[in-house]
């Protein structure tokens, strides 16, 4: 008998645990018939998106080719899908020759992620969207070291050891944190003064991470001040032209460098994927995961519209929330084979909140939990980030 093809468009957070979980819970078979799994993805290797800001700062490679993962017995194909055919069962996709090629499918899952929301083209700078684009910012605020250790003038000095870091979630807090303290090491380096070196956080809010505690927060305020980072609430980045940055409320800061990171946005390649999407252009999906009108298709991660049917709350764009539902999605899997009734989706964190931030080798991490707030930081927090993510991207 014919094996049963599983194709997992997608090798991000979400699709690793996805393929992992179903493996484990048919233990590889359905119906007498050995599952096939096939990884399609338009990278060579896992990229590790939490661990975006590190390259900005400091050589390190956070493309892991395939086999490198603990992740075993699966098949990878290079390519970037265009279609899927739900009568037919097919994935159209185009390889990296730029040929045209498809594969036939028994159970598809569709996990192809998010993106970084790039700003406009007129307002300047560099957003942190890829490995290519965090090593060109590394080499442009190097350089600009390398010529402030030059430089005659302090006005012109000070501009190049000046970086601003444009939107203060989680990923423009972990990479200002990174580049300030690499920087000053630099600085040092090159014999210029390391206190002389400026990193900016805007936070268009009043105050960083509106969903934590004033406790975490100002604890946060601290642990970010002694990593060389000024946070700048309500300043939103405007425009930066020629080392001139425009702020909401007219002010203007004078940078070397100006780096977006604005947040995410679902995969944009769902659009001629011809998958029923969400007014938000997520992937609709019922609360087990299944594409609506699209029998033995499946979506999970930040490209799918899940909610949570107990109280209708959107899931957040999260490696945790996609660990989560890449775990459940393999006893969804299982059932449906079965014919079983299947789990339905629950929000990962209903009843605690938790954070943890990576600054430098260190960090901060936070957890509420009925009522209680426990916060640690130092290098534990940092440990248990890198723990987290590694275990998240099957390193060996």
């Amino acid at each position: 008998m014919n094996d049963l093809t599983c194709v997992i468009i997608g090798g991000g957070y979400a699709g690793l645990q996805a393929i992992k979980s179903i493996k484990e819970k048919t233990r590889g078979m359905a119906n007498g018939r050995r599952i096939r799994f096939v990884l399609i993805d338009m990278q060579p290797g896992h990229l590790r998106k939490l661990r975006m800001f590190r390259p900005a700062a400091a050589e390190e490679e956070i493309m892991i080719p395939w086999n490198q993962l603990t992740l075993k017995d699966f098949e990878f194909v290079q390519g970037t899908v265009t279609s899927v055919d739900g009568e037919e069962k097919q994935v159209r996709y185009t390889g990296p020759q730029n040929n045209d090629a498809r594969i036939h499918y028994d159970l598809l899952v569709v996990t192809v992620g998010s993106i970084v929301r790039r700003p406009d083209p007129d307002q300047g700078g560099v957003a942190l969207t890829d490995p290519q684009a965090a090593e060109d910012i590394r080499e442009r605020w190097r350089a600009n070291l390398r010529k402030a250790a030059r430089e005659t003038k302090p006005e012109e000095r000070k501009r190049l050891m000046t970086i601003a870091v444009a939107g203060a979630g989680i990923s423009g807090i972990e990479t200002s944190a990174e580049l300030a303290l690499a920087m000053r090491k630099e600085a040092a380096a090159l014999r210029l003064n390391p206190s002389d070196v400026s990193v900016y956080l805007l936070n268009a809010q009043e105050r960083l991470l509106p969903e934590v505690s004033e406790k975490f927060r100002r604890r946060l305020d601290r642990q970010l001040t002694e990593c060389g980072v000024t946070a700048l609430h309500n300043r939103k980045a405007l425009r930066e032209e020629a080392g001139s940055l425009a702020l909401s409320g007219g002010e203007r800061l004078v940078v070397g460098l100006c780096i977006w990171t604005l947040g995410l946005i679902p995969n944009p390649g769902l659009e001629d994927m011809g998958l029923p999407l969400t007014p938000e252009g997520k992937v609709l999906v019922d609360e087990c995961y299944r594409v609506k009108g699209m029998p033995n298709v499946y979506s999970i991660g930040d490209c799918s519209g899940i909610v949570d049917p107990r109280d209708g709350r959107a899931t957040q764009m999260t490696c945790f929330e996609a660990g989560e539902q890449g775990l459940r999605l393999g006893k969804i899997v299982a059932a449906d084979l079965e014919g079983r009734p299947a789990p339905s989706h629950h929000s990962a964190k209903s009843n605690m909140d938790e954070f943890t931030i990576a600054l430098g080798q260190n960090g901060v991490f936070w957890i509420r939990k009925w009522g209680l707030d426990m916060i640690m930081t130092g290098k534990l927090p940092g440990r248990i980030k890198k723990l987290v993510e590694d275990t998240a991207s099957m390193l060996r």
